[in-house]
């Protein structure tokens, strides 16, 4: 399934929940104008809070499942803590899932498992992330098994079964990080 973003616009909050782990102010997430965007609009995370341990969710109401495969096209905007833009799966709770991220400051992308609010990096590798450039970020997650995509590339794969039953997909943030996405792909592969 993807989903249409323009047709989102004024009615994100139908389809999406906004969520936070961490502290600082509420995730505010709004469908955006973006020229270069398919479709000419984005759903973006427009705070600019700067607390460092602060991770905005954008979380995707009408499908849950375990066994997916999701892609996002993400454009990292500004941001003086980071600019970064990442997938959630298997969400439980807004402090309860697995996550991919891309980071354009610290030029990265890094899997993570979030339990009870806590980070632990899992698997991750150093590639080029361009600010203010649409990139393609993709998670394939099939049982205990993970496997990571960056702009089309196989980037790496990681085991973990903390959660093992079905969850929400989101996508996500961190920090101030203005990041525009404009394609969001969600294929169930149970």
């Amino acid at each position: 399934m993807s989903i249409d973003i323009a047709r989102l616009s004024p009615h994100l909050e139908a389809e999406f929940t906004q969520g936070r782990t961490g502290a600082g102010g509420p995730a505010e997430w709004t469908v955006v104008a973006d020229a270069s965007a398919e479709g000419g609009h984005g759903i973006a995370q427009v705070s600019k809070d700067k607390t460092g341990y602060r991770f905005p969710l954008a979380i995707y109401k009408p499908f849950s499942g375990s066994d997916v495969e999701v892609s996002v096209r993400f454009k990292p905007v500004a941001g003086t803590v980071d600019q970064a833009g990442g997938i959630a799966v298997r969400l439980q709770t807004p402090d309860d899932y697995y996550v991919v991220r891309a980071n354009a400051l610290e030029d990265n992308v890094r899997f993570y498992r979030v339990v009870k609010g806590k980070r632990e990096q899992l698997a991750g590798a150093d590639i080029k992330v361009f600010p203010n450039v649409w990139h393609t970020l993709a998670l394939k997650v099939q049982g205990d098994r993970f496997s990571i995509s960056y702009d089309g590339q196989a980037l790496f794969t990681a085991e973990d079964n903390t959660f093992a039953g079905p969850g929400k997909v989101a996508l996500w943030t961190k920090a101030d990080s203005v990041t525009h996405f404009d394609t969001i792909a969600i294929t169930p592969l149970d």
